[in-house]
């Protein structure tokens, strides 16, 4: 597999979870990594923040530069691109892994909590990719790569939660958009979406499932190493699966993912 040795990435939700976890294997190449994060005051409750993930990822091999970041704010995002830029010379990978998830229906769903979630899932997606294109132009093998699932109009998915199927499906489309768009300019775009439950802490927000019915956000990382590596010419506009995605790239024994491999792996939600 290729190296990501001296590509810089702007990945952001970084602080934790598949976003630590993708930052993690780019810095064992040796990767410059802008760790992108509302978080930069430790919380119980929610352990990580853009400095312990900075400290792990240089521990790691990488060279770091923690950014406290809200990407629903225009100036910061501009602000955190332009930083990147001045510190590693340019940008070669924009991940959107930030996401905001309530799992609930519609009566249950206040206004604040659905704004939350178009202003970070497909509005800060997009926001992060319109900043970050026009140093991605310059880039020798740029890509963009969403923490999104295949796009689906079916409505067993939208029916239980439609605010954040909406917001999810919102990055999804962004994803569309931009392909088509930017892939003719040879800019991968594309989408990456776990098979099952990822050990993360949104799995607090799914009731009945446990840390052990899922996998470790390991998976990701590589997976979305795999995809990262990838000449970007004609490589875009996809909705890659992580397993897939390993398994064409030879690795189909998954077994050292399982957080418990004595509970079953419950599949991740929008896909059969």
């Amino acid at each position: 597999m290729a190296s990501l040795a001296g590509k810089t990435l702007f990945i952001t939700g970084a602080s934790r979870g598949i976003g630590l976890a993708i930052a993690l294997r780019a810095a064992r190449d040796g990767a410059n990594i802008a760790v992108v994060a509302k978080s930069a005051v430790a919380n119980p409750k929610l352990p990580g923040t853009i400095h312990t993930a900075a400290a792990e990822i240089q521990a790691a091999g990488g060279r770091a530069l923690p950014l406290q970041c809200d990407i629903r704010e225009e100036e910061q995002v501009r602000a955190a691109m332009a930083a990147t830029v001045d510190v590693f010379g340019g940008i070669d990978i924009l991940v959107n892994n930030a996401s905001a998830i309530w799992l609930r229906g519609t009566l249950d769903t206040p206004m604040k909590r659905f704004d939350l979630m178009q202003q970070v899932n497909a509005r800060g997606s997009f926001l992060c990719a319109q900043a970050c294109l026009p140093h991605l132009l310059e880039a020798p093998n740029p890509h963009i790569l969403t923490l999104c699932p295949p796009p689906s109009l079916d409505p067993k998915w939208w029916a239980p939660h439609t605010g954040y199927t909406l917001a999810k499906m919102g990055m999804s489309f962004v994803t569309l958009g931009l392909a088509a768009e930017f892939g003719p300019q040879g800019v991968a775009v594309n989408g990456l979406w776990p098979r099952t439950l990822i050990a993360t802490d949104a799995l607090n927000m799914i009731p009945g499932v446990s840390p052990g019915n899922g996998r470790s956000p390991a998976i990701v990382g590589d997976a979305a190493h795999a995809v990262l590596t990838r000449p970007a010419a004609g490589s875009g506009g996809e909705f890659l699966i992580d397993d897939e995605v390993l398994a064409a790239a030879g690795i189909t024994d998954l077994s050292g993912y399982a957080v418990d491999p004595s509970q079953p792996l419950y599949p991740d939600l929008f896909l059969d």
